[in-house]
């Protein structure tokens, strides 16, 4: 079992930079992947960035050279630094981490307002 608490949401600018944070509570390097999801108001959820065991990173078209994620298996948390954010960044962002099995666990999810 993995429990995935998500932090560092906020209110900001357009232009600004925010980072979100995921603590789990279990072995995370235990995990196949690790990522964060969004979800617009209306809108279905969407993969924003991925990390692999592996170390392997896929972005969305969207927030490439503007995102960055990481992850630290030894603290077990994983960030997300956000650059340059645009009000289409608003949205409810979730802590994801898949097992070996395909098992998606899933954080309560931390609110990103972006304003123009």
């Amino acid at each position: 079992q993995v429990h995935l608490v998500e932090s560092g949401g906020g209110l900001v600018q357009a232009g600004e930079s925010l980072r979100l944070s995921c603590a789990a509570s279990g072995r995370i390097n235990s995990m196949n992947a690790m990522g964060w999801y969004r979800q617009a108001l209306g809108k279905q959820r969407e993969l924003v960035a991925r990390i692999t065991s592996g170390g392997v990173i896929n972005y969305a078209d969207s927030v490439k050279g503007r995102f960055t994620i990481s992850r630290d298996n030894a603290k077990n948390t994983m960030a997300l630094q956000m650059n340059s954010l645009t009000p289409e960044d608003t949205a409810v962002y979730y802590c994801n981490a898949e097992d070996y099995y395909a098992y998606n666990y899933w954080g309560q999810g931390t609110q990103v307002t972006v304003s123009s």
